[in-house]
Parts: structure tokens; C-alpha cells; sequence
């Protein structure tokens, strides 16, 4: 009854834009109240790191400011093709990118900004150690002492007890906070970001992610038990966790998205039951009898949720009845139902029916609901076991890790990847995902061997889907005969399992995509300006004119060019002659690049006459300003709705 709380709706709409400076603190009666950190906003809206801080509830360690000014810090660097590391380049949907990956991140914000269906990683675990990935985070103990409070100017310790390797904490949380960030960008709407984790950061990583997503966007907790010690004191351990997280949970909820499972051992079952359908020579009650025998057999094998459909019907379907209750009481759940025999009203539950009238008389006339002898007993419904082979995806699961490090193995040739991911795995949760979406794109920032990818094939072999994925590993070096770094170990692991996938016997969908482009974080094409024009010398000014650095090639330019435009980096190229001039073309001449070093009218006419949505070319590449100028002249002539560019 009173106007609108414009403040909490102003919260409300920072909290969309900005969910990570929203924390809790005390209204004026005391009581806890959703807030604006303010700091942090200045920090979100600010180019430099802004001090101050204010007590209240948070996560926080030393270098979060740092951390946070590092995921908004821009870059000057680019991505390279490598045409001889890739499989089928011009045609794949697929990336690896080598490089670091929060520079990766970063790259990729305009491209896939909000087309991501599922973000999964499995970040290093947190064993004591100093990370590869730094991000000038790195510093020794004495530092992070001093700088946490724990050790004076003059380098007493001021606690007794100090955190023995809580640095690593900070280093870790450093590390994974600006990539969360960045990865929350690329989500789409309706997207999901699942994060491996073990017991060592568990903890942090759940506050972490309640952080960067908002604690509503939670979504499971999975357990994971890969194996057992037991010599271990106090339990067998083999814990590993998998915390899932919503871009935005009230959308998947106004979706009505479900993920499910198949429930293991119902093919077998059902065979079971045709088998003793054979035998009784389609007698029902026989037939029930003798499935039953067999089933009490394999029940220690069999799920609950299986084993309990026991009966096989007059038809030869597996069953099991279940009962009419309505779980909450509404005002079309109670009406009467009449018994076929005696025509009086059956008993019926406290709440209600299940079914509304319409629906109930349908189950009715369809022989799904089992009604007793007489109108004393309640009716039961039939719940085929045909109709109900999925269930909801369990958090909780058993599976030997081992396993999968010896598939790769096998694959490979060689011992070189002992802590795999598991593909059969990551196909499940990434399917569960998928499921309504079979063009989604997947992506891994922590790839290591390559099984997200290698998982993604696996999955489109099966259903045919078109699902992408996009894979970022460091170059991490390895010591390994045939292999320098674990980028290396990845592409290998995705060359072999796309040839095994296209060549697998039965393949169903011939059009499957095992391809990749691989691509290199680098610098910049741009060349280094390192002086002023009024600094330059004459004789300097010849080594200025070029504004590419040399050694790049056009399709190294041509890669930025996607970057800046934000435009897919997957779409087809096809390389082409125009007028003399080399031309590449991208998506059907959505854009027309041309780098050529003296560009013709002529091709610029018969580049414009295509009509391109955007053309670019090299600024070098026309003689004078009057070449350019006569350029743009041109498109505005014969193509006005194309936007041109000059790098």
C-alpha cells in the first residue's frame, strides 16, 4: 500500500549489471538488508585500483582488488592462426586456443558475448604450490605476511599461529576470480557454468562462485567418488565435487528446463521382461511370474527406481502402480469416480486426484488406472517402465578415475596425461545441459588433455547434434619425448579422437565435425609506436610508415579484424582472387578483407559490387589519402550499405 521502493529497485537493476557489489549489512533497526558495495562499484566503474574498505559480509582476501582490476584491464594482443596444427580449418565449427587463458577470456568477450551454453572447467586443484598461471599475483611468504596483516615494518610476526600456506589461498582465488568474471560474460541467459573442484578450495570456490553469480543461481553440488585410500585415517577420501552454477536461474525456471538421466539397466529389463512375455505365450499372469524370477536375480544390480516395475500387462508392457493423491489439495483435484462394476463412488484421498476430470476420464478409457474388485478399494494407476526411462540427474555418483586416464592412454600411444578428465562424464553433464539445445557452444579455459572437445564429438556421434566447443590451454611444457607442452598433448588427443569417431563402424551422421582451428594468443599485429611524430627523425620515418609488424600474414590480420568486429571466429573462409588482389571472404561475404599492399580500384569496385556487410583493407595498401578516399567513394556508389575499415 505504499509507492514503489525505488532504492531496492535501483539495487535491483545495478545487481543485473554489476552482481558482484552486491553484499549484506545492517538497515536501521538492526536487521540484515541487501546493499551496494560502493567501493566495489567504484572499483567496476574505475580504471585504477581504489582503496578503501568497510566491514561487512564478504569473501575476501589479499589481492581481490588487484584481482578484480585485472579482469577489467584491457589487452593489446590478438590471436594467430596455425593452419598446419589445425583439421579442417576453413570448415570446422571447432577452436584450441593456446595461450593464457584469462588473456583468451578477454579476446573472446565481443565474439561470444552471451552465446555460451556451457562453461565447464577443471581448474588446478589447489596442492600448496605456486600456480602457473600468475597474473603477477606471484609473491613470497614475507610478502603476503606483511601485506595481510600478520607481520610488521619490521618483519615481526604479529600472530603466533600463521597460515602456513594461506598465500596459496590468495594466489588461487586471485587466479580464478578475474576468469570467473570474464567467463559469467560469455554465458548466454540460459547457460551454465560447472567447475571442478576438490576438498582444498571447495569451500572458497562455493563462496567465490556466490560471489561472481549470486548466490540464487545455484544449482547442485555434485560428488563425485573417483576412488578410495585405505590406509586413509578417518575415511577412504576420492572425493572430487563439481559446483553448477545458472547464468541466470529464473530463466531455465521459465523454461521449465528439467535435466535428466537414463536409468541404468532398463534395456536389459525390458528384455527380461519380452523374453518371459515369449515363454508364457502371452499370458500375463505367467508372464509376470516368470519375469519376476529373473529380475530377483540381477536386483543388487538394478536401481530402485527400476527394479520396482514388476509386472508385465496384457499387452506385454512392464509396470508398476502407483497411487491417485493429489500432493496438495486444489479445487478441481475432488470430484467422484465411479467403479466400473458396482457404479458407487470409490474412496478417495484427503487431497484429491492427482489428474484433473478430463485427464482422469482419458487414463480411464486408455486401461492406466487398476481399479479393485469393488468400489471399497481406492484405484491405482499404471506407470509404464517404457514411458518412464529417464529420471532426474543424480549429484551424487561413483566412478573410477583410472579409467579414464587409461583411455587416453590407449589412445594416444603412451603414458603422458596420468589426471584426464573423464569424457563419458563430462557427455553426461554436458548433455544434460544440451539436451534442448544441440548447436550450443561449450567451453573449457582449463582444457589440459582436451576431453571437453573430445566429449562434445562424442556426443554429436550419438545424436547427431552440432554442438561446438572452444578449448583454451597454456603451453605449459611437459617432459615427454613426442610432446613440449600440454597444448600439444590436446591437439594430438583431438586429431586422433575425431579420426576415431568419422572412421567408428555404424556411424549415423556422416556430416559429424572433428575439426579444429588452432589459434595462439600473441601480440598484437599493430607495430609499436614507440615515439611521437615530433620525435621521429627523418631517416626513422620510412620504418613508420608500415603499421603492421612484420611476418604477419592476412589471415593473422584478418583474425583481429573478427576480434574487433565481434564476429564469430569459427565462421568459413574462403580465399579468393579479385582483380589480381588476394581477397578473403568470410560467411558468404559478410566480410571481404583485403590486404593487399597496393589496392586497386579495380578491386575495390569488384569488392563492392559483391555488396559485403562490412569490407576492410589495409591502410598501407593505398597509395595516397586520395586512393583511400576514392575508396569509400566507391562503396558509397555502388554498395552505401557496407561498412568499411582501414587497419
Amino acid at each position: 500500500m505504499t509507492s514503489p521502493d525505488l532504492t531496492r529497485a535501483n539495487i535491483d537493476k545495478i545487481a543485473k549489471l554489476f552482481p558482484t557489489v552486491v553484499t549484506e549489512t545492517l538497515d536501521a533497526d538492526g536487521e540484515p538488508s541487501r546493499a551496494i558495495d560502493f567501493d566495489q562499484l567504484r572499483q567496476e566503474l574505475s580504471a585504477h585500483i581504489v582503496d578503501g574498505a568497510v566491514e561487512r559480509y564478504q569473501l575476501d582476501w589479499p589481492g581481490k582488488r588487484a584481482a578484480a582490476f585485472v579482469a577489467n584491464a584491457p589487452i593489446a594482443k590478438t590471436l594467430r592462426p596455425a593452419r598446419d596444427e589445425s583439421v579442417d580449418f576453413d570448415t570446422t565449427k571447432n577452436l584450441f586456443i593456446e595461450g593464457d587463458n584469462l588473456d583468451a577470456l578477454k579476446l573472446l568477450q565481443e565474439s561470444y558475448l552471451g552465446k555460451i551454453k556451457v562453461v565447464y572447467i577443471d581448474p588446478p586443484y589447489n596442492t600448496g604450490k605456486d600456480f602457473v598461471y600468475e597474473d603477477d599475483f606471484a609473491e613470497s611468504s614475507s610478502e603476503y605476511l606483511a601485506r595481510s596483516g600478520q607481520k610488521s615494518e619490521t618483519g615481526d610476526r604479529l600472530q603466533a599461529n600463521t597460515e602456513a600456506n594461506g598465500r596459496f589461498h590468495s594466489d588461487w582465488l586471485s587466479m580464478m576470480y578475474p576468469r570467473l568474471r570474464l567467463a559469467r560474460n560469455l554465458l548466454a541467459d540460459d547457460g551454465v557454468m560447472i567447475v571442478a573442484i576438490d576438498d582444498h578450495e571447495h569451500g572458497n570456490l562455493r563462496l567465490l562462485l556466490d560471489q561472481v553469480f549470486g548466490p540464487e543461481n545455484f544449482l547442485a553440488n555434485v560428488v563425485w567418488q573417483g576412488g578410495s585410500k585405505n590406509d586413509a585415517r578417518f575415511t577412504s577420501q576420492g572425493l572430487d565435487y563439481m559446483l553448477i552454477y545458472a547464468r541466470n536461474v529464473s530463466n531455465l525456471i521459465e523454461r521449465d528446463v528439467r535435466w535428466v538421466e537414463p536409468k541404468q539397466g532398463i534395456d536389459r529389463v525390458l528384455a527380461l521382461a519380452a523374453d518371459a512375455w515369449r515363454r508364457s505365450s502371452h499370458d500375463a499372469t505367467l508372464a509376470t511370474q516368470l519375469y519376476r524370477a529373473e529380475l530377483r536375480k540381477i536386483k543388487s544390480e538394478l536401481e530402485p527406481a527400476v527394479f520396482r516395475y514388476d509386472q508385465i500387462d496384457g499387452e506385454g508392457r512392464v509396470y508398476q502402480t502407483g497411487d491417485l493423491r493429489k500432493p496438495s489439495p486444489t479445487s478441481r483435484s475432488r470430484y467422484e469416480i465411479l467403479h466400473p462394476v458396482t457404479g458407487l463412488p470409490v474412496p478417495m484421498h484427503p487431497n484429491g486426484w492427482v489428474y484433473a476430470p478430463e485427464s482422469m476420464e482419458q487414463k480411464i478409457r486408455e486401461g492406466r488406472i487398476i481399479f479393485g474388485p469393488d468400489h471399497s478399494v481406492m484405484p491405482r494407476q499404471k506407470r509404464y517402465l517404457d514411458e518412464m526411462d529417464t529420471q532426474a540427474i543424480k549429484p551424487v555418483f561413483t566412478r573410477e578415475r583410472a579409467s579414464a586416464a587409461y583411455a587416453l592412454k590407449k589412445l594416444l600411444d603412451s603414458d603422458v596425461f596420468p589426471y584426464t578428465k573423464d569424457v563419458g562424464i563430462l557427455a553426461k553433464w554436458i548433455n544434460a545441459v544440451t539436451q534442448g539445445d544441440r548447436e550450443a557452444i561449450i567451453l573449457d579455459f582449463f582444457a589440459g588433455s582436451g576431453s571437453t572437445g573430445h566429449a562434445v564429438m562424442d556426443l554429436n556421434a550419438a545424436d547427431g547434434g552440432h554442438r561446438r566447443y572452444i578449448l583454451v590451454q597454456l603451453d605449459e611444457a611437459v617432459e615427454h619425448p613426442d610432446f613440449d607442452t600440454i597444448a600439444d598433448i590436446a591437439r594430438e588427443r583431438l586429431r586422433r579422437a575425431g579420426a576415431q569417431a568419422r572412421h567408428e563402424p555404424g556411424l549415423l551422421y556422416p556430416d559429424l565435425d572433428v575439426g579444429f582451428r588452432s589459434l595462439h594468443v600473441a601480440t598484437t599485429n599493430m607495430a609499436d609506436t614507440l615515439a611521437t611524430a615530433d620525435d621521429l627523425v627523418q631517416a626513422a620515418l620510412s620504418d613508420a610508415i608500415d603499421s603492421v609488424k612484420p611476418g604477419r600474414t592476412d589471415e593473422d590480420l584478418l583474425f583481429q579484424v573478427l576480434l574487433d568486429w565481434g564476429l564469430d571466429l569459427a565462421e568459413p573462409i574462403e580465399i579468393e582472387e579479385v582483380a589480381d588482389r588476394r581477397v578473403l571472404s568470410i560467411a558468404d561475404d559478410a566480410l571481404i578483407a583485403c590486404f593487399s599492399h597496393d589496392v586497386s580500384d579495380a578491386a575495390v569496385r569488384a569488392i563492392a559490387a559483391r555488396h559485403p556487410l562490412r569490407a576492410v583493407f589495409l591502410d598501407a595498401g593505398f597509395a595516397t589519402d586520395a586512393a583511400r578516399i576514392n575508396a569509400e567513394q566507391i562503396f558509397r556508389e555502388v554498395s552505401p550499405e557496407t561498412e568499411i575499415r582501414a587497419i
